[in-house]
């Protein structure tokens, strides 16, 4: 059975206890707060045979068949390939499913995520589907950016937002599933997940802070000229370029920030405070400005799969960074 967080109990209630569901629910947040595991949950619930007041039974026919990852209702849509996109002949293959009849006599559930992954011929290949599902079929659909969605989409499903759980209870919850982290590092996988636990997590086991304690350095190595441009892109070749571009952008906007107000409280994590107050007082603000739409536009271009030049990308955001001292 999915795991049910603390921070989705008044969503779980006001979802399990409907008393009669929509057709399509698109279940949205950000990434890391556990929407894949409240739809997992929701699935399970609607396919049981004797659900109880707020959770699928676990011991019916139905679950163990979903448990077994056989159930013939069930349906899970999800690239083929991690970072790829849902192609149309898969949603095709979707389509002929939801206009079956159930194997079981009770209801068909899809679930499809990340939604925003389907291509513009796959999303229009669902849109019937959505509009007029056949029998007692439901489709969850969970999103990390429903701004990528077309308009068509979410307006044929119930929204439901998934808001970030305070920070109190991302610390709690964290302090559980990394009991080896001091109070600190959990602070700091925290604030580096942008306030999402799962994410932080999910940090922690790919050594993010230590991969940011290289960056970090070799950013302070690139303004003292101990370092160039070229050796530290080649050097960062094991880290993800999305991390990296989030970042930098971040930085960039720490440092229009300190411009704006010079209030010290915020200048994020104290690995780069100084940096960016350096960064602060001797770069113009043009130049911090223009640094930033490229750092957004590149990082779009990332999100969207384009095949880039990795190394060539890196050493161009380099270049850029180490010329932003001098107002010129």
């Amino acid at each position: 059975m999915a795991e049910a967080y603390p921070w989705q109990d008044g969503l779980w209630q006001q979802l399990a206890g409907r008393a009669q569901h929509a057709h399509a629910y698109l279940l949205h947040g950000p990434v890391g707060i556990g929407k894949r595991a409240l739809a997992e949950r929701l699935m399970a619930s609607l396919l049981c045979q004797r659900p109880g007041i707020s959770n699928a039974c676990g011991e019916c026919k139905s679950c163990l068949l979903l448990k077994a990852g056989s159930h013939p209702d069930n349906y899970v849509l999800e690239p083929e390939e991690a970072d790829k996109a849902i192609k149309v002949d898969q949603v095709r293959d979707l389509v002929s499913f939801v206009v079956q009849t159930s194997q079981m006599g009770g209801r068909k559930v899809v679930l499809i995520e990340p939604v925003e992954s389907m291509n513009i011929n796959a999303a229009n290949a669902l849109l019937k589907s959505l509009e007029e599902p056949s029998g007692d079929t439901v489709l969850l659909l969970v999103s990390h950016q429903p701004s990528r969605l077309l308009a068509t989409i979410k307006s044929r499903c119930v929204q439901q937002a998934c808001p970030l759980p305070s920070e109190a209870m991302s610390l709690k919850w964290l302090a559980e599933a990394l009991p080896d982290s001091s109070d600190e590092e959990r602070v700091e996988l925290l604030t580096l997940a942008a306030g999402s636990p799962l994410a932080a997590v999910s940090l922690q086991a790919q050594g993010v802070r230590e991969q940011r304690a290289l960056v970090v350095d070799g950013v302070k190595k690139l303004l003292k000229q101990q370092q160039s441009p070229t050796q530290l892109a080649e050097g960062w070749n094991s880290i993800p370029l999305l991390l990296l571009f989030d970042w930098f952008c971040d930085w960039s906007s720490l440092i229009l920030r300190y411009q704006l107000t010079e209030d010290e409280t915020g200048l994020g994590l104290a690995d780069m405070r100084k940096v960016i107050q350096y960064l602060a007082q001797k770069s113009s603000q043009d130049k911090i400005l223009n640094i930033q739409d490229w750092i957004l536009a590149q990082r779009q271009k990332v999100l969207s799969k384009a095949n880039l030049n990795r190394v060539l990308l890196l050493e161009a955001l380099l270049v850029q960074w180490a010329s932003l001292p001098g107002r010129n």
